[in-house]
């Protein structure tokens, strides 16, 4: 029997991803909602977005299971859409905690306490920001709602955190009006804490070490973590160079994470979801610090999953959206080890060369397994790309699999130079 699975901002990319899922055959996949609309769009008006979203699924002749791998909103409307249909979905308080880094912050605080560095809460438009802080520099700015790094800012003193919240007073809008939006949607806003809106700003303590991504799910209670991703910064030290799989840390390091995972999402209640979350482990003095948590896939460890086990692990979001345990991954990758990598370039520049289809067609007949997704065109300014870190330019994914992670590396490094981008002005030729 066909199954009707509905996918918010479904793209290519991914349609081709989902369909590499054990028993794809089975499934027909709709879109929900355009991805141009979900993904990077200059603002987010939630209730025509909602009353499209709702519009299709009441047309559709069939609906077992909606599904989506984006950020915000999508994580949000999914318990809202899922309830109305009665769908197995976790509550919306629950996503809510994951969405808010203040209120995670919170919920860390009270159920992790060892694992949550110093926070404070601040208003980015208060009248007086300096006199409202109490952590200590140097720390992390951002806003309590975002992605991909959005107006993070490390801060060092009074300059920068000044000139920091004036630039997220003018840009806080854009996650937190539909963010106080989807908050009105609650069944039990008693549930969440009562401080901390959509437009406020987290401060956050530094913290640092190894940074991996425990990739889960939980099923009727149960916690379920089946796989440990290494993340891997840029020579920056802030930007990611490479997401790699399997994790290279202590079994020991993993296992003791998995509890910390246990114990918090056990205390905000989330169930019936994928789920993916952020650690960092200080090697130095054996510290393990919990950075965030999403209620969702990983979609950028989609491809990697693919390589190392066979199939992307849309196959979790899957079967838990139509109520099963799911059972990934399965050793049936070609390769032992897999990676992402996000060539960066560190300053803006016109990009004056990228590869053709033709070059890297090529390429492929020598990595089978290679996947590029250009986010650059010749003639336009890195400044003009969406969605960047403070301090770097993403100009692309590079997806490889190998034996292990010497090997990885060179055949990433390989790439690139057959790839052959250029510039305007001269830039690292490894982009690390």
């Amino acid at each position: 029997m066909t199954r009707h699975i509905f996918v918010i901002g479904l793209d290519d990319f991914n349609l081709a991803e989902l369909q590499t899922v054990r028993n794809a055959g089975d499934y027909t996949f709709h879109g929900l909602v355009d991805y141009d609309t979900m993904v990077l769009p200059k603002s987010y008006p939630m209730p025509e977005i909602m009353a499209e979203a709702r519009r299709t699924l009441a047309d559709a002749p069939a609906l077992d299971g909606i599904i989506g791998h984006w950020d915000f909103p999508t994580t949000s409307m999914l318990p809202i859409l899922r309830r109305e249909h009665g769908l197995p979905t976790p509550s919306l308080e629950s996503v809510l905690y994951c969405e808010s880094k203040y209120w995670n912050r919170l919920a860390c605080e009270q159920a992790v306490p060892e694992c949550t560095p110093d926070f404070q809460g601040l208003d980015p438009f208060s009248d007086d920001p300096l006199a409202d802080l109490d952590v200590a520099y140097p720390f992390w700015l951002k806003p309590t709602v975002a992605f991909s790094s959005y107006l993070g800012f490390r801060i060092e003193n009074e300059q920068q955190y000044l000139e920091a919240m004036a630039t997220i007073r003018e840009h806080i809008h854009v996650f937190a009006e539909p963010f106080d939006y989807i908050v009105e949607q609650c069944e039990n806003r008693a549930a969440l804490p009562d401080r901390g809106s959509g437009a406020t700003c987290i401060a956050e303590g530094l913290i640092s070490g190894r940074l991996c991504t425990l990739e889960g799910y939980v099923y009727n209670g149960e916690v379920v973590v089946y796989a440990v991703v290494d993340s891997l910064r840029a020579a920056n030290n802030v930007s990611f160079f490479s997401y790699q799989y399997p994790s290279q840390l202590p079994a020991g390091v993993r296992n003791r994470m998995i509890g910390h995972a246990e114990k918090l999402l056990n205390h905000i209640g989330l169930d019936h979801t994928p789920f993916n979350m952020e650690f960092f482990w200080d090697e130095s003095d054996d510290k393990i610090w919990l950075l965030e948590i999403n209620p969702r896939i990983s979609k950028s460890h989609c491809p990697i999953f693919q390589i190392a086990t066979g199939a992307s692990h849309h196959e979790v979001a899957i079967d838990i959206a139509l109520g099963r345990r799911p059972d990934f991954p399965r050793p049936e990758g070609r390769f032992p080890m897999a990676g992402k990598f996000m060539p960066r370039v560190f300053g803006d520049t016109v990009v004056t060369r990228v590869p053709s289809e033709e070059e890297i067609d090529a390429l492929k007949r020598v990595y089978p397994e290679l996947i590029v997704h250009l986010s650059v065109q010749e003639g336009m300014r890195l400044s003009e790309l969406p969605a960047q870190d403070s301090y770097s330019f993403e100009i692309g994914d590079i997806f490889l699999g190998a034996a292990e992670e010497a090997e990885l590396h060179q055949k990433f490094r390989d790439v690139m130079q057959a790839l052959d981008f250029q510039f305007a002005d001269v830039v690292p030729t490894n982009y690390s």
